[in-house]
């Protein structure tokens, strides 16, 4: 797995565990602990978004490499 599948999935857990706590408990940790609409928060929300985006992109490869053998 290439680092940058990494660095998105990454994002994509914090981004998803984010959301998970806004939608079960009105938490939203990254405005929490990086203040809300701070440079910082709003770098992290942007990230995750790419994160997302790139993620998107790769979905055929992602399909591929999941796929059984004898689906190929």
């Amino acid at each position: 797995m290439k680092t940058i599948d990494v660095i998105a999935a990454a994002l994509l857990v914090v981004g998803g565990l984010n959301w998970g706590l806004v939608g079960g408990f009105h938490l939203d940790l990254v405005a929490a602990l990086l203040g809300a609409g701070s440079v910082v928060s709003r770098l992290v929300y942007l990230l995750v978004g790419l994160a997302a985006v790139y993620q998107a992109m790769q979905w055929k490869g992602i399909q591929h490499r999941w796929a059984p053998a004898r689906a190929r």
